[in-house]
């Protein structure tokens, strides 16, 4: 697959060219529908390419029924895999890429009917939110303001603000250095250059090159691209990928050198913490 440069936006966040990586469905002023919180599912398909950086007036949560979605805003990263969500606040610029065809969930909401971040997040849904948004998704967006509807709507916003948050997150600045690292390393994750190699492709020493890293982005290198392996192996897994193909990609040596690396980031093997998420395509409503 060609690969071309990143495009500069006019509040100078690069658009990076993220692989493999899609949104196919119409683009939705949820700004017409004047209530607190809707919710849609979204069907999506093959064929259109990721929908440009745009921003609404209310905030946005996107959960992924199926696969994974990738969030991408100025500062970085998020990645929503299977019983997960990612938060957009009102007014910041994004764009959603859907890993194949799926099926997504979109809550928009009213940034004065919740206190919910003001920056982009990723969460861990409980059943009950989760239960709450298929079933608010099932009714018309410009729905009674009084009735059961609303109250159901309601309900939801208390559930929100309780949500845990996850780590699936990869720090990207505007630094037009660490966004083409980025975008390289997301075209080839199996790249091991050293911190060395990597400081000599951007005419830096060692030092400054790690110094670099670390005030753009909190973390030292190697943690950095570990998180980027780790959102990378989200999104392949989730589309249906085996440890194995995923490890490879990756460079791992051998599946259980890529098992042990998640294991000590995310808590539990990739298995285990994608199982643990299953129950959310396996409880949707019947349509």
């Amino acid at each position: 697959m060609q690969k071309s440069p990143a495009i500069e936006t006019n509040d100078g966040f690069a658009r990076m060219n993220l692989p493999d990586l899609r949104i196919n469905y119409d683009p939705i002023d949820p700004d017409q529908f004047d209530r607190p919180i809707i919710s849609l599912c979204i069907e999506t398909g093959q064929g259109n390419d990721e929908l440009p950086l745009h921003s609404h007036k209310k905030g946005q949560l996107v959960v992924a029924s199926h696969g994974s979605v990738m969030c991408r805003a100025p500062g970085g990263l998020w990645i929503v895999p299977p019983q997960g969500a990612v938060w957009i606040p009102a007014g910041v610029l994004h764009s959603n890429c859907m890993s194949g065809s799926r099926k997504v969930y979109v809550v928009f909401i009213d940034p004065q009917a919740s206190m919910l971040p003001t920056t982009c997040c990723t969460f861990t849904i409980s059943s009950l939110v989760r239960e709450l948004i298929h079933r608010l998704s099932v009714f018309p967006p410009l729905y009674p303001i009084e009735g059961p509807t609303s109250r159901l709507g309601r309900v939801l916003l208390d559930e929100l603000v309780q949500m845990s948050t996850e780590q699936l997150y990869l720090p990207i600045s505007a630094d037009s250095r660490l966004q083409h690292l980025a975008t390289s390393l997301l075209n080839d994750p199996a790249d091991r250059s050293t911190v060395e190699e990597l400081a000599a492709r951007y005419a830096m020493s060692e030092r400054t090159f790690a110094r670099l890293v670390f005030k753009e982005t909190g973390m030292t290198f190697g943690r950095w691209r570990q998180r980027l392996h780790i959102l990378v192996a989200l999104q392949r897994l989730s589309d249906g990928s085996s440890v194995q193909a995923v490890s490879l990609d990756l460079g791992y040596e051998t599946p259980s050198a890529f098992i042990t690396m998640f294991k000590k980031a995310m808590g539990k093997s990739p298995r285990r913490f994608l199982a643990e998420r299953s129950s959310f395509v396996s409880r949707e409503p019947v349509e």
